[in-house]
């Protein structure tokens, strides 16, 4: 038996069809306005209507692509339950529209539905001093700094809609009944907080959202808003907690890239692939270095313009493990960035290496 990772179907959906990829399970893919340019969400047959699994951002052609999904794969039937597996916006974006334009009920994580209703609402003319104190201690370069200072930033609002009160509560190990199957929900962490996942209980199929995806690893960021975050941890446990559940045959479905087989090579090499992250990074800092310096250790290739921001958020959570952990010193340089070194092994805080 083969026991790695499997692509069943090598081409995605076209724009405005779907793919039925197990019964009474559509496949949609919807475009992303960046590197990684779609996003994938579900349609699950009801029978009398339809239970949606993430929506795509808030855009005129997004809307557009749904309406016409509607009139034509989804045979005019109603959209009776929109479920989200997290908060981010490409996944949330139209949650508030499919609520107030087709009457849809919102089930999600208690996290998610109030960490994406509270980010909608709080829109900024600037970024805040805060955001650019963590970018500095980040190792962000001044100019760097003083161009996004002076720019609109990026706000929830842009790409989501307004999300009504209201809303189902998910909790794990819970039930739910959509597609003519039962799911066990079963939370993440890491990628996002309380992400959802669900797994088939009567067939082996998971809809993983972005806990787990075929050909990249889940951003694991660190922000403004908690910047002593450890999501690193965080979703090492989720994937090794979610490893007594995998089996070979699992069709994935995934937020984004290709559905899969080959669940528990797939978490297995997940899991060896940031321990080898952070392996690299010890080395690396046998002298002290700041977040922005990182990259290279941790990514293996150079970091492009658009990809800086998701690579730096990144680099800090890897560094905030490690010094979590206790494996790293870090102190405020003259310019206000961390700098991080590792201690040695006898615990006495003095860094490896000549100083």
């Amino acid at each position: 038996m083969n026991t790695g990772l499997r692509t069943p179907w090598q081409n995605p959906p076209l724009e405005g069809d779907s793919t039925e990829v197990a019964e009474g399970i559509h496949w949609i893919r919807l475009p992303l306005p960046m590197k990684l340019d779609h996003v994938n969400v579900y349609a699950l047959d009801d029978g009398d209507g339809w239970t949606i699994i993430d929506t795509g951002l808030n855009s005129k052609r997004t809307k557009t692509i749904w309406d016409n999904l509607i009139v034509g794969p989804l045979g005019r039937r109603p959209i009776h339950r929109v479920i989200l597996t997290h908060h981010h916006p490409d996944h949330i974006g139209l949650a508030g529209w499919f609520m107030s334009e087709y009457g849809a009920e919102l089930l999600a994580s208690r996290t998610s539905y109030l960490m994406g209703r509270m980010l909608t609402l709080d829109v900024q003319a600037l970024p805040p001093q805060e955001t650019i104190n963590f970018w500095r201690r980040s190792g962000m370069g001044e100019v760097l700094i003083k161009e996004r200072a002076e720019g609109k930033p990026f706000n929830f609002a842009d790409m989501v809609a307004p999300i009504p009160l209201g809303y189902k509560r998910l909790q794990e190990g819970e039930q739910i009944s959509m597609g003519g199957r039962n799911w066990i929900v079963r939370m993440g962490n890491g990628h996002a907080p309380e992400h959802a996942t669900f797994w088939s209980d009567d067939s082996e199929i998971l809809i993983a959202g972005d806990q787990i995806i075929s050909s990249i690893s889940s951003n694991l960021g660190v922000y403004a808003t908690e910047p002593e975050a450890d999501p690193v941890s965080e979703w090492l446990v989720s994937c090794e907690n979610f490893l007594p559940h995998a089996k070979t045959n699992h069709l994935v479905l995934s937020g984004h890239k290709l559905p899969f087989t080959g669940l528990s090579f797939r978490l297995s090499q997940l899991i060896e692939n940031h321990h080898s992250a952070l392996d690299r990074l010890r080395v690396f800092l046998d002298r002290p270095r700041t977040a922005a310096e990182c990259f290279q250790p941790l990514f293996k290739r150079i970091i492009g313009e658009d990809e800086y921001g998701l690579a730096l958020v990144e680099a800090v959570a890897h560094l905030n493990h490690l010094f979590v952990a206790g494996e790293v010193s870090r102190h405020l340089n003259a310019k206000g960035a961390y700098v991080y070194r590792c201690v040695d092994q006898s615990g006495t805080g003095a860094a490896r290496g000549s100083n």
